[in-house]
């Protein structure tokens, strides 16, 4: 198996959803990808579409059900491609139950590195498997929705859904 995810073989299938259109990505080990339009954060070797892919229709069926509010966990089969930092710290979002938000902070010192808080936030901006690994669950300290591959249109709509918006943004949003 090559351990290059260049080297690997993706297949995708589109998904029309609240927050816009999504790209899942997956590989023959499992989800490798939730892509926004205009995502530039993952780098695959996506070889072609295939809307009958059983990860890809059962990633699509769970993220159908969070959408409509009758699912809080996801359980699909994931295949991370990243450094084993990163992997640490998408891995640590996983950890975020529905409904509840991390600090940057709290996510660095779950990890082992208190003050990689940069680092963290970095590693969470390329988490490729947007939703669900949560990363829009991971805040600033002071409350403030911060950067978001999605947008922060999005970011606080998944929020909502899951009855999470800061207090501090609820006039925003």
């Amino acid at each position: 198996m090559a351990k290059n995810p260049a080297q690997k073989a993706y297949v995708y299938k589109m998904m029309k959803s609240p927050v816009g259109e999504l790209k899942l990505i997956a590989s023959k080990d499992g989800l490798a990808a939730i892509m926004w339009e205009d995502d530039w954060r993952v780098r695959l070797n996506v070889v072609a579409e295939d809307r009958k892919h059983p990860v890809l229709r059962e990633t699509e069926r769970q993220l159908k059900e969070y959408f409509a509010g009758r699912r809080k966990t996801f359980d699909l089969k994931l295949d991370f491609a990243g450094t084993p930092f990163q992997k640490k710290v998408w891995q640590a979002l996983l950890t975020i139950p529905f409904g509840e938000t991390r600090s940057y902070a709290q996510i660095a010192k779950q990890v082992g590195k208190p003050k990689a808080v940069r680092a963290v936030g970095a590693a969470n901006g390329r988490n490729p498997i947007s939703i669900v690994a949560p990363c829009h669950r991971v805040i600033g300290s002071s409350g403030a929705l911060t950067g978001y591959a999605g947008g922060l249109e999005a970011k606080a709509h998944l929020l909502g859904l899951e009855d999470a918006l800061p207090k501090t943004q609820h006039k925003a949003a």
